[in-house]
């Protein structure tokens, strides 16, 4: 199949060079894409009759959609539109540009081959490389993603059979949807780790799977500490800074009421993450159904995050 050739930039791109987006141009200039290329290789789609887009070129338009929260067809219309988000991907002004449903098929060959995890680790390989992760603790948190398939009712299933219905505490009403679990670099603010789940999934049961065995620090509210995960950080030469929960049988007693004290406000900076994430990123809904494509959505998003964090943090 034919490869179309882009970023051949013309007279009219010279003229306009200036007037791109800062922050694109910057992030172009951190990563080396090249390991991105590698990674997707041999993934061809250019929809019947016509040439296939070059891969690269369709996933750093995935990442622009998911830096501003874009749908495939608002994506579309804005690649039409802006010329910093076409100097980013590597189209040319006068050249065309993906149709949203090229978009969607390259972001269903990324699920289908399971590429989203790689490419979030070749990001966060750069990152380590870069020196920008410090490893001085890691911040577990958790935040509920509505689904956008209609809700379960009466004898009619929802057409997404993987949400799932949760109840938020001190709020009434329930959410459908899923739930995004993250573990971000205290300090940096990056996310090292990122899991999605049926939204009925307890925090603390994908937390290990947060955890990457060499940050000195773990933080995290009630719903994380046990027993056994305490013991085996401590063995792993980690402190626990897990927020104590009382129960049915007996109070938090003065020295965890204070322990608890301290530790909530290191605990809490994870949740500018997800500040970041839905306010300015848009992530406020899952787009597509079913749990593959849902985490599909919330890796992409992770990995988007990181390389506006990375921006924001290298001088």
């Amino acid at each position: 199949m034919a490869i179309k050739r882009t970023g051949q930039l013309g007279f009219v791109d010279a003229v306009l060079s200036g007037s791109g987006s800062a922050g694109l141009t910057r992030l172009n200039d951190l990563v080396r894409w090249s390991g991105f290329e590698t990674i997707l290789a041999g993934l061809r789609d250019g929809g019947p009759g016509r040439g296939a887009w070059p891969p690269l070129v369709m996933f750093k338009a995935l990442l622009v959609g998911a830096l501003y929260g874009l749908s495939e067809r608002e994506l579309e219309e804005a690649l039409l539109d802006r010329l910093s988000f076409r100097r980013f991907v590597g189209l040319s002004l006068e050249e065309a540009v993906p149709d949203h449903s090229s978009l969607n098929r390259f972001r269903t060959m990324l699920v289908s081959h399971g590429l989203f995890d790689t490419l979030f680790g070749e990001l966060d390989r750069q990152l380590e490389g870069a020196g920008v992760v410090l490893k001085a603790g890691t911040m577990l948190d958790a935040t509920v993603i509505e689904a956008v398939a209609a809700r379960p009712r009466d004898n009619h299933p929802s057409s997404d059979g993987d949400a799932a219905f949760t109840k938020k505490q001190g709020k009434a009403g329930a959410l459908f949807g899923y739930k995004a679990h993250v573990g971000v670099d205290q300090g940096s603010g990056l996310i090292r780790a990122v899991l999605t789940t049926p939204a009925n999934v307890n925090d603390t049961t994908p937390a290990d799977g947060l955890i990457r065995g060499d940050e000195r620090v773990v933080w995290g509210d009630g719903a994380y500490h046990t027993h056994a995960r305490q013991a085996r950080l401590q063995a792993n030469g980690q402190k626990a800074r897990l927020i104590r929960r009382a129960n049915k049988h007996h109070a938090l007693s003065p020295r965890l009421l204070r322990y608890n004290r301290l530790i909530a406000p290191h605990r809490a900076a994870v949740e500018t993450t997800f500040a970041t994430l839905k306010n300015r990123m848009g992530l406020t809904v899952i787009r597509y159904r079913g749990l593959l494509k849902a985490s599909a959505q919330v890796t992409l998003c992770a990995i988007a995050f990181n390389l506006r964090r990375w921006a924001a943090i290298t001088p």
